[in-house]
């Protein structure tokens, strides 16, 4: 089920390697006709796009947004100024488009892409959406991205507790999107790169089916990329596979110059 494992070592100024592992892969699930899925997993950056739209709207806007960050990834180095001139070009891609007329047609966009800032190394997080990023650091599994939603909001405000959330009627509504109406950036925050890290970026259709005590057990499980990725895909569609499911999974290796492993204070930056 998931792409042929893929890695990357990079050597720091510090001294320092990180060594990133990674895995994806996408399906059309067990309800929908076709997929509108979209993602690209190629260093720096690991990215999933989850489009709609009717007729073939949405599935234009993903395969459009994915196909500008590819070209950035090909131009050179990734930075947030890049991914949001690549979203600029998207944009304009999909309102051209003659099959995405319909002002619903747009698609999310989420995922981190890996940085380098004087001699250490950081990893940026970007989010427009409700498709999500967790890390899994330490044993213990967060939410990197705050969903873009009518239920979010709601949770937010105190208005609506999260198990409440679960099947309300605007589970569905996202509140910002890469589409036809215009370009906006993403949410960013900044992370150190610590040994150990894992990193699952997803569709909503992966979080539909699995709970985050689902995707850590997975992950538990499954101590390379890509068995993680075929595991939590896999449980995906046995519990009902409703939506196209998404899922991305990077690893992190970090040996410090002496040969042992490494990790800096974490940082997070809105």
């Amino acid at each position: 089920m998931s792409q042929v494992s893929h890695e990357r070592e990079v050597a720091l100024a510090s001294g320092d390697t990180v060594v990133l592992t990674w895995a994806g892969a996408t399906d059309t699930g067990r309800r929908r006709e076709n997929n509108q899925d979209s993602l690209l997993a190629e260093f720096p950056l690991f990215v999933v796009a989850d489009g709609m739209g009717g007729h073939a709207g949405g599935e234009i806007a993903s395969q459009r947004t994915i196909v500008r960050l590819e070209e950035a990834v090909a131009a050179g180095e990734i930075t947030t100024e890049t991914i949001e001139t690549a979203l600029v070009a998207a944009v304009q891609d999909i309102t051209a488009h003659p099959d995405t007329t319909d002002e619903g047609t747009g698609t999310t966009l989420t995922g981190v892409f890996f940085t380098v800032v004087g001699d250490d190394a950081r990893w940026i997080s970007l989010n427009i959406g409700d498709s999500r990023v967790y890390l899994l650091r330490d044993g213990a599994l967060s939410q990197v991205t705050t969903d873009h939603s009518v239920v979010q909001e709601l949770i937010t405000a105190g208005r609506l507790s999260p198990e409440e959330a679960e099947g309300h009627p605007y589970s569905n509504v996202i509140t910002r999107a890469v589409g036809v109406s215009e370009a906006l950036p993403p949410d960013y925050r900044e992370f150190s790169v610590q040994d150990g890290d894992r990193f699952v970026i997803c569709s909503d259709g992966l979080t539909k089916e699995l709970t985050d005590y689902g995707i850590q057990h997975f992950l538990g499980l499954n101590p390379t990329a890509g068995g993680a990725v075929d595991a939590m895909l896999a449980a995906a569609l046995e519990n009902g596979g409703r939506d196209n499911v998404t899922v991305i999974v990077v690893d992190v290796s970090r040996t410090s110059a002496d040969g042992g492993s490494s990790s800096t204070v974490p940082i997070a930056v809105e």
